[in-house]
């Protein structure tokens, strides 16, 4: 199974590298970037683009859940964090006002996808303050420990 990875791998890259020798050129890229983009050097890079990823979070979601229901305690902790991050995201949604943007780029788009990206970033916001309480609260404990 391992020698038929290393040989799809080769022969990704062998074609990724024949795309990438078939792009357009500068000069083409510069003048007519929407032509550039849909050439077809350009849309099969992507697709594999697009299937390398899918393999990648296919796996990744399935040795994750694997390990997780393999273990009772990381099932626990899985849901507790999922819980956690369900109930910031609940928060930053409701803290979010969807009007905090000014009058001419509410024309663009409505009060909706501002709220969502309010959320977005207080979620951010959220997250980033709990991610330094706990590096200080793991150093803290560290260093009285000893």
């Amino acid at each position: 199974m391992n020698k038929i990875i290393k040989i799809a791998l080769v022969a990704i890259g062998i074609i990724s590298a024949i795309l990438w020798y078939m792009l357009p050129s500068r000069e083409l890229s510069e003048a007519n970037p929407v032509e550039a983009a849909k050439s077809g050097p350009m849309a099969a890079m992507f697709m594999i683009t697009y299937l390398l990823l899918a393999v990648a979070v296919v796996f990744s979601l399935g040795f994750a859940l694997k390990n997780m229901f393999s273990n009772p305690q990381g099932l626990k902790k899985t849901l507790f964090f999922v819980v956690g991050f369900a109930l910031a995201a609940i928060i930053s949604y409701a803290i979010s006002s969807g009007t905090d943007v000014a009058p001419e780029y509410m024309a663009m788009t409505d009060e909706s996808t501002v709220k969502k990206i309010g959320m977005g970033l207080n979620l951010f916001f959220i997250l980033t303050i709990v991610a330094i309480g706990a590096m200080l609260y793991g150093g803290f404990k560290k260093m009285t420990s000893k």
